[in-house]
């Protein structure tokens, strides 16, 4: 029997105890739920990778959870790491269908954005901002962290999997740079890991129901009402850099209806942004 205080034991930290599959299985597969299966595992390497490669023999609303993730990617194949149990580690397949046009699939890390957010504030009594595309943002000490980020790719013939990582009980001398945060360090009225993956993947289902019912129509669904008023990359100056090494500045005014970030230059050019890193040069007006 493996000690309880040995360093690979499931209660090697009193503060960071297992997530309750049982529990949470109980609680989100219904009969009419989005939700079709709940999995956790104790470690992986990448939640993406391991729904990914299952994604044409798994029917939509599969959940595939971590308590350690060694090889978590972000944008970029970015690696994504913490320690086991200090976070939400966890990936989502999801299968629009016909109903909702490819071309709006784009949306969907977005989409998810909002519900994290959503579900956040009303679990953790945290205020999540949401940096564009797929950063989360919380506030410590009046700077703004990034304390999770959102990984949507195309999985299968049909499928496409989004991987959500969200420091929770992540502490200050654990953080692995100083740009990052957790919803501890912000201040979160609840780190009840099964409390907030409850709160996430209901808010999660209802949004993105919300979403295909409107045939993937971002302002038809609010959506794209939504995701502006959560953003904090709205309003300010800021710097995209775009694959192939080039950049571009500007304020950003507007998500548009394709989901791109649109950046008004100093020339006057109103200029839309699909894909890039962003960052944030100034704060956004009062």
């Amino acid at each position: 029997m493996t000690p309880p205080d040995a360093s690979d034991s499931r209660w090697s930290d009193l503060d960071r105890p297992p997530l309750n599959a049982t529990a949470l299985r109980r609680a989100l597969l219904r009969p009419d739920a989005l939700w079709t299966s709940l999995d956790v595992v104790t470690a992986t390497g990448s939640t993406n990778s391991d729904l990914a490669a299952k994604a044409d023999e798994l029917g939509e609303g599969a959940v595939l959870v971590a308590e350690e993730q060694t090889a978590g990617r972000g944008r970029l194949d970015r690696r994504w790491s913490a320690p086991a149990r200090s976070g939400l580690f966890f990936s989502v397949l999801l299968k629009p269908g016909a109903s909702v046009p490819v071309e709006r699939w784009g949306w969907l890390p977005l989409l998810t954005g909002v519900a994290v957010s959503t579900g956040l504030a009303r679990a953790a009594g945290v205020d999540t901002a949401l940096k564009w595309p797929n950063d989360l943002l919380v506030t410590v000490d009046g700077d703004e962290r990034k304390a999770g980020g959102i990984l949507a790719e195309r999985a299968g013939t049909e499928g496409v999997v989004v991987g959500i990582g969200l420091n929770v009980t992540l502490r200050a001398d654990e953080l692995p740079v100083p740009g990052a945060g957790s919803l501890a360090l912000a201040g979160a009225v609840s780190t009840d890991r099964d409390t907030l993956l409850r709160a996430v993947l209901r808010s999660l289902e209802q949004w993105y129901g919300s979403w295909r019912e409107a045939s993937g129509d971002p302002a038809l669904s609010g959506l794209q009402e939504a995701y502006a008023a959560a953003c904090a990359t709205l309003g300010r100056t800021v710097r995209a850099e775009l694959p192939g090494g080039q950049s571009v500045e500007g304020e950003a005014v507007a998500v548009d209806g394709d989901g791109r970030l649109v950046l008004a230059t100093s020339e006057g050019v109103q200029r839309p942004v699909a894909a890039g890193d962003i960052v944030h040069l100034r704060p956004a007006a009062p």
